[in-house]
């Protein structure tokens, strides 16, 4: 179970993006960095997750050598650095926090990446993994290579641009159930 203490105790043991980008190998480090580069955010999701009143944390359970996790984790820290300090993100290797990884597993599997979005006292709030909505439609209607995308492997901007909404999307999901919770709503008086 996710409880809050056990999230928290995960969250504090993971990596800003950074630091876990760097636990990477030199050619996975390269395949994060050229990735990052083709994300941009429109004037309307910097200003979204720009107004958020409540603080997200977000934590995902990854690989650095992940195609997926590649293609996925850099658009949310792109959408953290836009949000000033209302998202945090912190990253933890699937294999070295199995108890973590045990707990989000998908269909079986222990899946990367896997987000687990909670609130400022660490409740769980949403759980998303592998790959966003609009990323499953452009898999399945390609219908061909391999199921999870090669380190670095473009996509086309379209499709990037789609998967950076897909993540807008889950955060404010996110952070509209923590503004609207009635329990935050008493704790801050709003």
């Amino acid at each position: 179970m996710l409880t809050p203490d056990f999230c928290r105790t995960t969250f504090d043991a993971g990596l800003a993006y950074d630091d876990y980008v760097a636990t990477g190998k030199p050619n996975e480090q390269s395949n994060w960095r050229s990735f990052a580069e083709t994300i941009s955010l429109t004037d309307a999701q910097r200003t979204l997750v720009g107004s958020f009143t409540r603080r997200l944390h977000v934590l995902v359970s990854s690989g650095t050598w992940c195609g997926d996790c590649v293609q996925q984790v850099p658009i949310l820290r792109r959408l953290e650095e836009a949000s000033g300090d209302r998202v945090v993100m912190r990253i933890v290797d699937r294999d070295e926090h199995k108890p973590f990884a045990e707990r989000v597993r998908l269909c079986g599997g222990m899946r990367v990446p896997v987000v687990v979005l909670l609130n400022e006292d660490f409740e769980l709030l949403g759980l998303m993994g592998d790959r966003t909505l609009s990323r499953y439609r452009q898999i399945a209607a390609q219908q061909l290579g391999p199921s999870c995308p090669l380190p670095g492997a473009p996509l086309p901007p379209e499709h990037l641009s789609a998967t950076v909404q897909d993540w807008a999307d889950e955060l404010e999901r996110a952070h509209l159930m923590a503004r609207l919770s009635p329990r935050l709503r008493e704790k801050h008086g709003d």
